[in-house]
């Protein structure tokens, strides 16, 4: 067993970016197909999560969202998403995450008679399970739901509308996601108008299979105070000559104005280090330009995206980024301090979070770069 493979030091974490479709356990998956008789690749659970890392790491975004045609599949009923919900929380818990959001497109789950409003309050009965059993077993963890519009469907309105009736009933915020490429921001301004005018906070998928402009759409067009993923975001900087004491060239680096205005008002990227390796946006962990993009000053935070697709889980990646990457105790501190500053929760919440959780398990003081 590699370093990677444990929990760094035990640490707590947070987790900003899990897609609840992409987080099944292999067992579940199998059991819930059965039922229903959805045929699977293998019905081993532990060849079937070897397969699914195998199928994912194709290199290609399109390919990789493809995989999900599983465990949509099982996720029609309320009875099985609260169980997945449920199942959820209770794995992130115990892999030492404090504060988790859950992600997920209502429209993809409505292929059984459910209505989009039954599909939130099923997921919610799920996560309420889910933090209770995690509590019971030593393990506390709050979450959030973030509901999904679809960049190539045409639902956006209507899940912005199922966003703000559930603003307070256990969802935080809206996310945009799906291909990139050819599906632009543009393409849902007036859902992402509604949720702005209302105050509700946004995060969009950006800058994974396309460039930096679909960053600067994301923010300047589709309001997103977050950016999922965002790891095309070093484009937009030319780094300096490399040294060894310097191997990203960081003293010489020039930012274009998006990269700019990304550092200068601090908007948290999401980033996802074996997500994005395997739909080939880098080709290892240690050439993930998050490291350097957390050297310069941006809000960097780690999530681990679609956990079964990946083979992984928070505490792996992060894991990852220390043995490959040469992470730190205090870089570890200093990304879960920026996640936990920039959840989808009141500013109280945050801040006990990050005073009250965070930061006395981590034995150091916050440098406050990145305190909401």
């Amino acid at each position: 067993m590699t370093s990677a493979d444990r929990p760094p030091r035990g640490l707590p974490t947070v987790v900003l970016h899990d897609h609840l479709d992409g987080g099944l356990r292999a067992q579940t998956l199998v059991e819930l197909a059965g039922e229903i008789g959805h045929e699977l690749p293998f019905t081993d659970p532990d060849r079937l999560a070897t397969w699914y890392v195998e199928a994912a790491s194709s290199g290609d975004l399109e390919t990789y969202i493809r995989t999900f045609e599983h465990t949509l599949a099982v996720m029609q009923s309320a009875a099985n998403l609260r169980r997945i919900a449920a199942e959820a929380v209770v794995d992130l818990a115990a892999d030492g995450v404090v504060h988790a959001e859950q992600r997920y497109a209502p429209e993809l789950h409505q292929r059984g008679g459910l209505s989009g409003q039954e599909v939130v309050d099923a997921v919610q009965e799920g996560i309420d399970e889910g933090v209770a059993l995690a509590a019971a077993a030593g393990h506390p963890i709050s979450v959030v739901q973030i509901l999904t519009m679809m960049r190539n469907g045409e639902h956006g309105r209507q899940t912005a509308e199922l966003v703000l009736a559930n603003r307070d009933r256990g969802v935080g915020g809206a996310d945009l996601a799906g291909p990139e490429a050819g599906y632009p921001v543009s393409a849902h301004k007036r859902a992402l108008r509604i949720l702005r005018q209302a105050s509700m906070p946004v995060t969009i998928h950006a800058g994974e299979a396309d460039g930096v402009g679909s960053i600067a759409d994301a923010l300047h067009l589709g309001g997103a105070i977050r950016i999922g993923h965002g790891a095309r975001l070093v484009e937009d900087i030319s780094f300096g000559e490399p040294t060894p004491d310097d191997p990203w060239g960081l003293d010489g680096a020039v930012l274009g104005r998006v990269a700019r205005w990304v550092l200068d008002q601090q908007v948290p990227l999401e980033l996802c280090p074996s997500s994005n390796l395997h739909t080939g946006v880098v080709d290892t962990v240690a050439h993930h330009p998050m490291t350097a993009l957390l050297r310069l000053g941006f809000a960097v935070t780690v999530s681990p995206d679609n956990r079964l697709m990946s083979g992984t889980s928070q505490s792996r990646e992060l894991g990852l980024l220390v043995e490959h990457a040469g992470w730190t105790h205090d870089d570890l501190r200093d990304v879960t301090v920026t996640a936990a500053w920039n959840a989808f929760l009141p500013h109280d919440a945050r801040e006990r979070l990050v005073e009250d959780v965070i930061l006395p398990a981590y034995l150091l003081p916050s440098n406050g770069r990145h305190r909401a």
